[in-house]
């Protein structure tokens, strides 16, 4: 009976030296793409048994935006709706996707890890790993930012609804919740950005002297980034997405000045020895 051959699933044994032919790598990155989706898939399945609980998890920023509205504009009526026969469907979709998305986030971020470390020497491995254990609060810091601040930015945008005459608000339920998991996923992404920036570094790619030079550019990058990426394109998303990053930024170009002294340092030692 012919036996089901699963070998090409896996990755490729890694040199001591670190260096892989390009066929390797591509297998490498099959199996690492492979391993998350599984994973996503799986956290999918998971959390579709809790549904229930976590649509009313998200709809608490629509609660909280309508209590800000009772307050600032009493008189203004806004109501909830679905916007077709097949929305509750991609509603509880899109919800368990996302927060399988976000349950497995510490297993897909560890692959991009796992693939980016045979790149490095031992004592970087050390220092990469200890920053890159930060890639998982950030993105989850991200995730709940925007969930955070969702409310504020809707009772904003809802409150330039004219007052002259009677308006009926209508927002769409599944509308309102895609528009929430974009900006929950553009802020984990978005805070993710030092640890692009420090792993480059690591693996020798972006010196700190050539992120020093283009930082007005990065930042200017950021509020571009900010201004562009957020879905409802409000100012208070826009700004609670690039103030993070640009301070992000700065910290991570210090990391990288401090790496690049131990490193210039450990080569004169080296020279000095030999």
């Amino acid at each position: 009976m012919a036996r089901l051959n699963l070998a090409f699933l896996r990755p490729p044994k890694v040199p001591a030296d670190g260096v892989m032919s390009l066929a390797d790598h591509l297998r490498e990155l099959r199996y690492r793409l492979v391993f998350s989706l599984v994973a996503i898939a799986l956290g999918v399945v998971v959390c579709a048994f809790f549904y229930i609980p976590l649509l009313d998890f998200l709809l608490e920023p629509y609660r909280n935006a309508q209590e800000i509205l009772r307050g600032s504009r009493p008189n203004l009526d806004v109501q909830a709706a679905l916007s077709g026969v097949v929305a509750p469907l991609m509603l509880a979709l899109m919800v368990v996707a996302m927060a399988g998305l976000i349950l497995t986030s510490p297993i897909w971020l560890y692959q991009v890890w796992a693939y980016i470390a045979p790149a490095l020497l031992a004592k970087e491995k050390r220092y990469a790993l200890a920053f890159l254990a930060a890639s998982v609060p950030l993105f989850l810091a991200g995730v709940a930012l925007g969930y955070v601040i969702l409310p504020q930015a809707v009772a904003v945008m809802m409150a330039f609804t004219p007052g002259v005459i009677e308006i009926l608000n209508i927002i769409y339920v599944d509308d309102f919740l895609k528009l929430m998991l974009q900006l929950m996923l553009v802020f984990g992404i978005g805070f993710l950005l030092p640890v692009v920036v420090v792993t480059l570094n690591l693996i020798g790619v972006l010196p700190g002297s050539a992120l020093k030079a283009a930082r007005r550019y990065v930042l200017f990058g950021c509020a571009v980034f900010g201004a562009a990426a957020t879905p409802g394109g409000d100012p208070i998303s826009m700004l609670a997405l690039t103030m993070p990053m640009m301070l992000l930024f700065l910290i991570a170009e210090w990391i990288c000045h401090m790496n690049d002294r131990r490193r210039a340092k450990r080569a004169g030692t080296e020279l000095v020895s030999t």
